[in-house]
């Protein structure tokens, strides 16, 4: 004859149910207090400056023009053999991953403009397979240029004798008011994957009647 299984007497039961329920709510605490908290996370840390420049096709594009978007900066030239070609294959990477979103821009701009002329810039995004419309390549005046880099955007921009630029590396992340939120360097690890991010955080901001609703951002 078998022993039959011995019940579990009722305080036992109140206990595991007590333990178990502790155990819920600490579960709870723990995933609420990971949640992002988008508002506080990027508190304005400038404005962008009016501006007047032309872009690789040849059309004037002003600030205005990009208020209700949202945007990513950087700055390099063309004829660049230091960190350019990786800042301009970061942006690719984001670029393929925003192709839907309509209101996301990318926007590289010159630092070269004498020698970065529309048509050397057309040249340039052609090879990178850039979306005019979506990423947009920027030249003008030369002081312009200058000052817009230096005072408006917080870029260190000096040049040699030859007059070859040494810039920045930063990546700016503007929001639709034009504001700088947030700054982001080559050198960061998952670079691209925390810009996806900060761009999905300003999407998710009230519009206040600007723009448009954006479909899911696919990252690579």
């Amino acid at each position: 004859m078998t022993d039959t299984p011995k019940r579990l007497p009722f305080a036992a039961w109140v206990i595991a149910f007590a333990l178990a329920g502790i155990l819920i709510f600490g579960a709870s605490r723990l995933f609420k207090s990971s949640e992002r908290h988008d508002v506080d996370a990027m508190p304005p840390i400038g404005e962008i400056p009016s501006f007047r420049f032309t872009t690789q096709e040849g059309k004037v594009l002003t600030k205005e023009d990009l208020l209700g978007k949202i945007w990513v900066a950087d700055f390099v030239f063309t004829r660049c053999s230091g960190p350019c070609p990786i800042m301009t294959s970061r942006m690719a990477e984001l670029a393929k991953g925003l192709a839907k979103a309509r209101d996301v821009r990318l926007v590289s701009i010159t630092v070269d403009p004498e020698h970065d002329t529309p048509a050397v810039l057309s040249e340039y995004s052609g090879r990178m397979l850039a979306d005019p419309s979506k990423w947009i390549f920027l030249t003008g005046p030369k002081q312009e240029i200058d000052d817009f880099a230096r005072k408006g955007m917080f870029q260190v921009l000096a040049y040699d004798k030859k007059g070859i630029p040494t810039h920045s590396t930063r990546f700016l992340v503007i929001d639709r008011e034009g504001k700088i939120r947030k700054t982001r360097n080559l050198d960061e690890p998952e670079l691209v994957q925390k810009l996806f991010m900060d761009i999905g955080d300003l999407l998710r901001e009230p519009t206040t009647g600007m723009g448009s609703p954006v479909p899911t951002i696919k990252t690579p």
